[in-house]
């Protein structure tokens, strides 16, 4: 049986992105994205849920991303979720989930991030 790795979030952009080039001149951005679910208890009472990703998007993605978005930004984006490790600075094995997106859509009117 095949898999399937898929992720579509709408959420806010909690940073700028960070826009950085490596190896041969390749764009890489990287940003946080908060998306917030509402409910209400039993009570009636509304609650909001919010969750941080970390996103991650490449080459033309990346300079578009870098150019166009800012804190607040909202956002439409597909992609996939991917896991790695790493080791920091102290030789701590640290594991990081990240999104890394595909497609994204500019959510914001004009002027809404004036």
């Amino acid at each position: 049986m095949r898999g399937l790795n898929k992720v579509s979030l709408i959420g806010n952009l909690g940073k700028d992105p960070v826009l950085q080039y490596i190896d041969n001149n390749t764009a890489i951005a990287k940003f946080s994205l908060a998306t917030t679910e509402s409910y209400k208890d039993k009570n009636g009472q509304t609650h909001a849920e919010t969750t941080w990703h970390s996103i991650v998007v490449w080459r033309n993605l990346a300079e578009l991303s870098g150019k166009y978005l800012q804190k607040g930004s909202l956002v439409y984006l597909e992609g996939k979720i991917k896991s790695r490790q790493y080791d920091d600075k102290d030789g701590n094995t640290r594991y990081i989930t990240e999104i890394v997106a595909d497609q994204l859509i500019m959510l914001d009117k004009k002027g809404d991030q004036e």
